[in-house]
């Protein structure tokens, strides 16, 4: 009778308790791999990470998966990072989940715009003949900008959980740590050969990489167009003068345009994935190629 009414009190009064037992972890959202990185190093176990562009895809011109949308229902955060799929779909996340914070960690960030080229000549210049200038959002491709969205990434979990908010702060200073190493790590990687050497890229995702290593990134495609082929021929001409023999292309693009440059120069074309998941690993793998092919 006894193990009876024990049960009986158990089944009871378990509804009511539920909700006094706190969540091991926070669920949050983010919207590229990279991100999930970040929060990883801040939270560690302390978060659930949901990515929504998935492995392949571009943040350009991404969809979610309705079972994306779904999931966002259990978000509590959503950390934003500038990238042009949050545009149209922000709003409607929002939408989904009117309870869950979103963050803007490209807050406090000054934006550079794409690289481009007129007439053949590169240009970084916010000069455009044609239409508004579109600024770069790849910010999580320059370490010192990492340090941005960190401290965002870590006020905002602070802020949702204060409870492990010490962890979260001792995590952010061991990321920043970090950051500063792998910094160091790729400018002495790089070293005397970076400074104005040029190395052309399918699409121009490495802008902030290239300023903040005294690079100059040559785009095969602008502003989300393929050239037409006076520009290809130019661009052929230029990569010939500066002996440039290797072209960079990311998985989410179609390598047909860069395969054209690469025969033009009797050249390779070589993967870089500015959406890789081990984001720091990643990095350095980058400068290192970069090196081999500035050579």
């Amino acid at each position: 009778m006894k193990r009876i009414l024990a049960l009986i009190a158990f089944v009871f009064l378990f509804p009511l308790s539920a909700p006094l037992m706190a969540a091991p972890f926070l669920h949050v959202t983010v919207s590229i791999l990279p991100q999930a990185y970040f929060v990883h190093q801040i939270a560690g176990d302390l978060a659930k990470v949901s990515v929504m562009v998935l492995p392949g895809a571009g943040p350009a011109t991404y969809e979610p998966k309705p079972d994306q949308m779904v999931a966002l229902s259990s978000s509590q955060l959503y950390f934003a990072i500038g990238v042009p799929f949050e545009t149209v779909w922000l709003p409607k996340i929002q939408a989904a989940n009117p309870a869950m914070r979103v963050i803007r960690t490209q807050e406090g960030i000054a934006k550079i715009p794409m690289a481009h080229h007129l007439h053949g000549h590169a240009s970084t210049s916010s000069q455009q003949p044609h239409g508004q200038e579109i600024l770069d959002p790849h910010i999580w491709l320059d370490p010192s900008l990492v340090k941005i969205q960190a401290q965002h990434i870590k006020d905002a979990l602070c802020a949702a959980d204060p409870a492990h908010a010490p962890v979260f702060i001792q995590k952010y200073d061991h990321f920043i740590v970090s950051l500063d190493h792998l910094d160091q790590q790729i400018s002495s990687l790089l070293g005397p050969d970076a400074p104005g050497k040029h190395f052309v890229v399918f699409h121009p995702a490495w802008g902030y990489f290239a300023r903040a290593y005294r690079l100059i990134q040559l785009p095969v495609e602008i502003e989300g167009k393929s050239p037409s082929p006076r520009e290809l021929a130019a661009l052929i001409d230029r990569a010939r003068a500066r002996k440039i023999t290797t072209i960079f292309a990311q998985p989410q693009f179609s390598r047909q345009s860069a395969s054209v440059v690469a025969r033009g120069i009797q050249g390779s074309v070589v993967r870089l994935d500015p959406l890789a998941p081990d984001w720091a690993a990643n990095l350095l793998a980058t400068a290192r190629i970069i090196k081999g092919a500035l050579r």
